[in-house]
């Protein structure tokens, strides 16, 4: 997939104030400081269509970002922020869970994981409600630079092991930096073949 435009939309912390046509939307979310806007950044060939900030929690709203003129990307507040209030925190909570409960235009979530971590347990509690509530999703190990070959797949291993604890197979994955573009046509070609399912094209 060629990026032919990405533009802002619109931010806000309803559902019900989301864009009104019926585009696909594929949503990006992940831990604080896991790397979600460089990512974006880096998969939209953009400098800064995603805000990032070296304090965690930066996204405290949806952000819709429209690409190419037919599909959305969604930017997401992270879960288990470091630096924002309890009552902030529900708040936050509560329209993401609203956004995945209710959002029909919502074809695929994309859930960023720090690939340099042991498997940590907000993002498989996450994970795991996702699993519960039917929401279909993929994960983006991000960071990949961070690390030599031996390390990542031993990481990636550990992560696999986990998870089938409690799942029958791992989520489909793919492997990113947002430094050097790894994975980049990765998952760009997946959004595109998925929208290509849906539109019968």
């Amino acid at each position: 997939m060629q990026i032919k435009s990405a533009e802002f939309v619109m931010s806000n912390s309803e559902v019900a104030k989301c864009p009104k046509d019926r585009m696909p939307e594929y949503a990006f979310i992940g831990r604080s400081n896991v790397g979600k806007s460089s990512l974006i950044n880096m998969l939209m060939l953009r400098k800064s269509l995603a805000k990032t900030s070296g304090r965690p929690g930066k996204t405290q709203l949806i952000n819709h970002f429209l690409i190419n003129k037919n599909w959305y990307l969604v930017d997401l507040p992270g879960y288990g922020y470091a630096r924002v209030s309890k009552s902030s925190k529900k708040v936050f909570q509560k329209f993401i869970t609203n956004y995945f409960e209710k959002r029909e235009q919502m074809v695929l979530a994309f859930v960023l994981v720090d690939c340099r971590h042991e498997p940590q347990p907000i993002d498989l509690e996450f994970m795991e409600w996702m699993g519960e509530t039917g929401i279909p999703f993929n994960i983006i190990f991000t960071k990949a630079d961070k690390l030599k070959p031996g390390a990542l797949e031993r990481n990636i291993k550990a992560y696999s092991e986990k998870m089938l604890e409690t799942w029958e197979e791992m989520p489909p994955y793919f492997i990113t930096s947002a430094s050097d573009s790894t994975g980049r046509d990765e998952v760009l070609n997946y959004i595109d073949g998925l929208n290509k399912n849906l539109t019968g094209l």
